[in-house]
Formats: C-alpha cells, sequence, structure tokens
C-alpha cells in the first residue's frame, strides 16, 4: 500500500515545500502555503503489460468525431466552428458579467439537438438556476441540473447518465474527498480538472468549467487549470454596459484571434450580427472622434476611438488609456510632440474605445493620434473618413494587413474614403467605390483628415 505524502502548496504561484511557510520565497505571497496530501503513483507498467499502444497517424480514424454544431454563430466561431467531441473548455471572467447565463443557454441549444445535456452548480441551488432558466424562458427536458460539489458523485452522474455536454459552474466549488486541502486550492484544482479531463477524453463528452477571476482579470490560482485544458475562453465588458465580447486566449483546436460579440438583455445573451453598426451608431461629429476599421481575427470591425486633450493642473500631465494599451499612447503622444510639433506637455490627454472593446493590433495607431490631434486643435476628422495605419518611431506610417477586407467592411457601412499608409496605398484601389488616401507621415495624415 503506497504511502500519503503530505507537502505544502502556495496558492499564488503553485510553489512546493516541505513544511509550512510563512512567506512564499518564489513569488513573496504572505500565509498562502496550503496543506495538500498526495498518494505516489503505482508502478507504470503492470505486469500484464502497458494498457495503451502507439498507433501510427495514417490509421488513425476520425469517424464519428465532428464537432458538435448548436445554432450560436458568435460561441461557434470562438471555439473554432463547434464544440469538439472530448474537449476541455476553461470559461473566465468577472463576477456579474454573464458567464452562468451565456453556458445555461448554449447547454439549452446543444440539449435542443437531442440528447441529454448535465448542468452542474457548485454555487447556486437547483431551484435558483431554475428561477434564471424562467427568466431566459428556457424549458427543455434533456437538460438536467445537478447542485453538487463531491466530484466522486459528480463523475458517477455524468458515467450514468452520459449527457451530450457537461457544465462545471464553478471549478474552484468541486472537490475531491480524497485530499485534505480546501475547495479552490492548487491541488483541489488540478486534480478534480485532470480527472475531468480523463473523463472528457475517455467518453469523448465535451465539459465546460466556469473559473474564478482575480481582479486582474486572470484566471484565479496558478496558471495549472489554462495548462490543463484545451480551450480558455474570457468573457469581457463593463458590468454596467450591455455588450460583452468572448475572446479565446488558448484554443488546441481552433485560432485564438476570433471575438464573439453578445449583447446582455432580459432574455439572456443576444448575438450581435453587425458589431460595427452597434459600435457606431452613437457616434457624434465633434472634434477627438475617428473611425478605426480594426481587425479581430478575421472579422473586420469599425469602431470609434474618442480623445480629449485638457490643459492640466497638476504639474505632471496625466495619460489616461481605455480599451487601447497604455504604453502605446505614450509613445503616440511622444511621436506628436516630437515629429508633429504639438506642445502636449501641458496637456492630460484621454483615450476611449467605444462600446468596451479592446483593440491590441497597431493598425488603430493612425486613428488614436487622429483623434489626440483632432482634440487638440479643436478641429474634426471628416465624418466620412475611416482610417487605418501604424505609426513609427520617426512619424512614417507602416501598411497593414488585409486591407480589402477592411475596406469592404468600411464601405457596407457607408463611409467613401479611406486613409491608409502610401505602401497599401494601391492595394486599397482594388476596392470598388472607395476612395483611397494614402501618406507616408504622421504630419501628411493630419493635413488630409483634420476639416479646415
Amino acid at each position: 500500500m503506497p504511502k500519503t505524502r503530505t507537502f505544502y502548496v502556495c496558492q499564488q504561484c503553485g510553489a512546493q515545500s516541505p513544511r509550512w511557510l510563512g512567506k512564499c520565497p518564489d513569488c513573496g505571497a504572505w500565509n498562502s502555503f496550503v496543506e495538500t496530501m498526495e498518494s505516489p503513483p503505482s508502478s507504470p507498467v503492470s505486469s500484464a503489460g502497458p494498457r495503451s499502444a502507439p498507433v501510427p497517424l495514417p490509421e488513425i480514424t476520425t469517424d464519428g468525431f465532428a464537432r458538435l454544431q448548436f445554432p450560436m454563430g458568435e460561441f461557434s466561431r470562438v471555439l473554432g466552428g463547434g464544440i469538439v467531441p472530448g474537449s476541455l473548455v476553461l470559461i473566465g471572467g468577472d463576477p456579474g458579467i454573464g458567464k452562468s447565463t451565456l453556458l445555461l443557454q448554449v447547454s439549452s441549444l446543444v440539449a435542443d439537438g437531442g440528447g441529454p445535456v448535465l448542468y452542474v452548480s457548485g454555487e447556486e441551488s437547483a431551484q435558483q438556476i431554475k428561477l434564471r432558466a424562467d427568466r431566459l424562458s428556457l424549458a427543455n427536458q434533456q437538460l438536467y441540473v445537478l447542485a453538487e460539489t463531491n466530484l466522486g458523485e459528480i463523475l458517477g452522474h455524468i458515467e450514468r447518465l452520459a449527457p451530450r455536454l457537461v457544465v462545471i459552474d464553478s471549478i474552484q466549488t468541486v472537490y475531491l474527498e480524497e485530499l485534505a486541502s480546501a475547495a479552490g486550492s492548487v491541488g483541489q484544482l488540478r486534480e478534480c480538472t485532470v480527472q475531468l479531463m480523463r473523463l472528457a477524453k475517455a467518453t469523448n463528452i465535451p465539459i465546460f468549467l466556469v473559473g474564478h477571476v482575480t481582479k486582474e482579470g486572470a484566471i484565479a490560482g496558478p496558471r495549472v487549470l489554462e495548462h490543463i485544458v484545451d480551450t480558455v475562453l474570457y468573457l469581457e465588458g463593463e458590468r454596467f454596459q450591455s455588450y460583452r465580447l468572448l475572446r479565446g486566449t488558448k484554443n488546441r483546436f481552433g485560432s485564438t484571434n476570433e471575438v464573439g460579440v453578445f449583447e446582455m438583455r432580459g432574455e439572456g445573451m443576444v448575438e450581435v450580427d453587425n458589431p460595427s453598426q452597434v459600435f457606431l451608431a452613437e457616434r457624434s461629429a465633434a472634434p477627438g472622434s475617428t473611425i478605426v476599421v480594426t481587425l479581430e481575427g478575421t472579422r473586420p470591425l469599425l469602431v470609434e476611438i474618442q480623445a480629449l486633450c485638457a490643459t492640466t493642473s497638476f504639474g505632471l500631465p496625466r495619460r489616461t488609456a481605455n480599451g487601447i494599451d497604455f504604453n502605446r499612447l505614450l509613445i503616440l503622444t511622444a511621436v506628436l510632440t516630437k515629429r508633429v510639433g504639438m506642445n502636449l506637455g501641458n496637456q492630460d490627454v484621454f483615450v476611449n474605445v467605444v462600446g468596451g472593446l479592446k483593440i491590441e493590433e497597431p493598425a488603430a495607431d493612425l486613428g488614436v493620434a487622429l483623434a489626440i490631434a483632432s482634440s487638440f486643435r479643436e478641429v474634426p476628422v471628416a465624418p466620412d473618413l475611416a482610417v487605418i495605419g501604424e505609426v513609427g518611431l520617426s512619424g512614417e506610417l507602416r501598411s497593414v494587413s488585409q486591407v480589402e477586407k477592411r475596406l469592404n467592411e468600411a464601405l457596407k457601412l457607408g463611409f467613401k474614403r479611406c486613409l491608409l499608409p502610401k505602401a497599401v496605398q494601391r492595394t486599397a484601389q482594388r476596392v470598388a467605390g472607395m476612395e483611397s488616401l494614402g501618406a507616408r507621415s504622421l504630419h501628411e495624415a493630419l493635413e488630409v483628415a483634420l476639416i479646415r
């Protein structure tokens, strides 16, 4: 009989120690060590020989292994085209952002396609989930609800029911009786997730896990969960705004550049078919507003970038970025000061991306710079002008990818002109009906974009 080993694990970084420590030597966290019990693994090869054997790649068949389709296009696209059988998907997001609502809707849609779906809740009772389902008008006989936190009981119900899909809400509340540590500790998270992964791979049942997040927005605890699962999704957005963005940060079965756009309504999460039109619905022609054609995965989006320059009341001017990288804002203000000659040293600069969208690609640089210059000079940008371009440190405009796809999206929403780098102007001229305006530097772009 193998002996059980007892050790201590840091809840912040996962460091292990044979004894309890007040301060973690790796990450410096205080009072973060929790006792964990672990049994040593048995012999890897039994007397009867190995239980598995390697198979040549051409001989592996995928018959009957098609993705599970359901009528929610935004969610399916982020997953890569549907739910892969046997996959383990982790969904994180701020409290109250709509994770449980979205997964309850997905569960009902999958159950509508035939076959049972098991929704396991460790935070709410079955009656509370029923109240949410009534609000969402969900009443499917194939959707089963289980209020349980003991993983042994959950695995038993999964084996007996053999559902098409399993949802665990949330993984931090599930525990194994064999471990003495509390639910949500590193040992419990690792062992519970590994056992769920083994079940998913053995039975081809896809499992969705809901994960709590820290105040920084990352999955709570060490990165152990993100390493084990196949797909990691984040539901983003402001709690007091109606729009939500579902973004993939890891996906073994598809691209991580896709994003799904939803609107939170009384009837639940509703897909937004044309996000660009939504983001531009309340646009004003005031100074400091620019329309940028950005790319989220394979989808082009038109978003409004707003900037405000105001004389600072303190000795050190403020720089505030909402929706773009803060360091990128510092670079663009420095380029405007040094290369264009704008005196921003006594100006507070605020930049906001309308709709709660977060833009990471550098193709939005030109739009941010134009918005800042427009607000500083109190001159609006031409309302029929869309903007694309990356700004270099010397003030030059650098080319961007997939110009034709971006311009076609702008053309659909009524934009007739586009300002872009000179290097891609010839490519842009292939789009009929769109007038392309090329510029080599940020200084030239300001002369074209700002209304005199």
